[in-house]
Order: structure tokens, then C-alpha cells, then sequence
């Protein structure tokens, strides 16, 4: 009987320095980097190089992150599985990993080289009015492919400004320094979505039926979070029983749907309260709560802060 893979699940940095490196004595951090920290979110990069001196100690294993994973290949060969579907990588490639995505490598060539960015949806965010959301881009979606493949120029473009988000991200020293490198990450993936456009018009991933419930379930949260808050006004829209689309959900993700309206829910909020000046009573208004109160517990116990917490430790400026 085959066994099943254990899934290591990653919710922060430091899981993923444990994973990736364990007691392995490699180099992270150069040393001239300031010591800055930023209090919302986080961003950090890592060589492809580097990963690779360790690969033996994580190669087959199953992970599921708790951020978003974007990597540049410039040279080598990987091979990895992203859900249920394997994919070979190579120079002048970049691929995407969404949150809660199943993930496992598979297969690292030794002349592995290129950049990997780790990065949660704290840190994406900017205090810019209808900014896109980060599960908008396409190669975070279910339905779409996880990858672009670039051309020379664009692939020297790309790797210029991963070089420019990591000597930024060495040398901030302040939160001028830090909006900095939001700003390039900000870039990064909106170039990869001009070229990903460009080159995969309209081309829907190969979806199992269950997949494809879920993909509709996650785009109607999208479309209706303001106005429908449980499950079983979802199921209604998909003509299936509520007690169905969360097992399927739970199935194919391994977390409940309430799990994704809840997300949504607090993403639109904490995007109200960096991006508009809207007091948190007229935010929960906004978002259909009842009362400010009931908005104020939600948001606590799914963020660990207040409303105004969160805003004012976003809005340094």
C-alpha cells in the first residue's frame, strides 16, 4: 500500500528556514543588511543557490505555506508539484504559489540558480486606493496556469528588479526605506501579470470537477463578500448543498469554506482601513456588519489586533 505524504504546513519564515535549512550552516542574511524590521507583514528572499545546497534534506516532502511564493529561475532546472499538477521549470521562468497552496519539490538541478520571494498579503498591501487584490492576479487563481515564461529581455528586466527589492530590502533603515520595497514587489508581480496577459490569453487550467467547484466558490466570494457572508448562500448559487460544498472545499484545500468567506472578509477590511480614510464605524457599515463591536471582535479574533491597531500600525506616515 503506497504511504501518503506527510504535509508540513509553514506559517511563517522561521518554519520555512526550519524546513528548507534545519541545522545546515548556511549563509541567509548578508552582513551588511540593516537591522530594520518593519511591524506589518513580511518579505524575504532567499538564493535559489542557496536552497539548493540543502535540497536533499526537503526534495519529495509536502508543504503548504501560509504566504505567497514567487520564484525567477535564470538557470538550472526544477521540478515540482503544485496541487495536484507537476511542472518542469526552467531558465528565463518564473511560477507562482498561492497561500494554502499544496506544494512539493520534486526535483532540483545542481546548477539550480535564481531568486525565491516569500511574502504575505500584509506586506502587498500599499495605502493606494483600489489597489488589485493579490488573489486577482491570475497565476494565483486556481483555473489559471501557476507560470510565464520570458524572453531574454524580459527575464533580465525581471531579475534587475528582484536585484533592486533585495538591496532595498538590505539597506531600509526606516519605513520610507520599507515602503520601498513594497512598492518593487508591487511591480514585480505587476509586470509578471502585464507578460503572463500577454502570452496566456484566456487559457484555463485542466480542473477536476471538485477543482472546478471550488475555483466558482472562490471567485462568487470575490464577487458577492460584501453582501453574502455564509456558506449556504453559496451553495444556493451553486445549486449544491451547503454540507457538499464544504466538504468539497475541505477536500480539495484542506480548510473549511467559512475558512475563505472569513479571508475575504478580513483582506477587504484591512484594504479599507489602510487605503481609505473611512472611520472603522463607517468600515463596518461598509462591509454589512450590524455593529461596530461585532466588526471590532470579528477583526481582533482573526488578526490579533483592533481595527485601529492594524490601521495605525500600516499608516507610519
Amino acid at each position: 500500500m503506497k504511504k501518503t505524504k506527510s504535509i508540513t504546513e509553514i506559517k511563517s519564515t522561521q518554519d520555512f528556514r526550519d524546513h528548507f535549512f534545519g541545522d545546515e550552516d548556511v549563509s541567509l542574511e548578508c552582513s551588511e543588511c540593516a537591522p530594520f524590521r518593519g511591524e506589518s507583514g513580511f518579505l524575504e528572499v532567499f538564493s535559489l543557490e542557496n536552497l539548493q545546497m540543502v535540497s536533499n534534506s526537503f526534495v519529495g516532502s509536502q508543504s503548504r505555506k501560509k504566504f505567497y511564493t514567487v520564484v525567477l529561475v535564470t538557470e538550472g532546472q526544477m521540478v515540482e508539484t503544485i496541487g495536484r499538477h507537476q511542472h518542469t521549470f526552467c531558465s528565463n521562468m518564473m511560477y507562482f504559489i498561492a497561500e494554502n497552496q499544496l506544494h512539493s519539490i520534486e526535483q532540483w538541478s545542481k546548477d539550480l540558480k535564481g531568486v525565491m520571494c516569500l511574502f504575505d498579503s500584509d506586506y502587498f498591501l500599499l495605502c493606494i486606493k483600489n489597489q488589485i487584490r493579490l488573489n486577482s492576479f491570475p497565476f494565483f487563481q486556481l483555473t489559471k496556469d501557476p507560470f510565464v515564461e520570458l524572453n531574454d529581455r524580459e527575464a533580465t528586466m525581471m531579475e534587475h528588479l528582484f536585484w533592486k527589492m533585495s538591496s532595498e530590502l538590505c539597506q531600509r533603515e526606516s519605513f520610507n526605506g520599507d515602503l520601498l520595497v513594497r512598492m518593487f514587489l508591487n511591480i514585480i508581480l505587476l509586470e509578471a501579470e502585464r507578460i503572463y496577459t500577454k502570452k496566456t490569453p484566456d487559457i484555463t487550467f485542466e480542473l477536476s470537477r471538485k477543482e472546478q467547484l471550488v475555483a466558482q466558490f472562490q471567485l462568487l466570494i470575490k464577487q458577492h463578500i460584501i453582501e453574502m457572508k455564509r456558506v449556504d448562500e453559496y451553495a444556493n448559487l451553486l445549486h449544491v448543498h451547503p454540507h457538499y460544498l464544504n466538504d468539497v472545499v475541505k477536500e480539495v484545500t484542506d480548510f473549511p469554506a467559512s475558512y475563505f468567506i472569513q479571508n475575504q472578509l478580513i483582506d477587504e477590511a484591512k484594504s479599507r482601513l489602510i487605503q481609505t480614510n473611512a472611520t472603522v464605524s463607517m468600515i463596518a457599515v461598509m462591509l454589512n456588519f450590524n455593529e461596530e463591536s461585532y466588526f471590532g471582535r470579528f477583526f481582533k479574533r482573526h488578526t490579533g489586533v483592533t481595527p485601529l491597531q492594524y490601521r495605525k500600525t500600516h499608516q507610519q506616515h
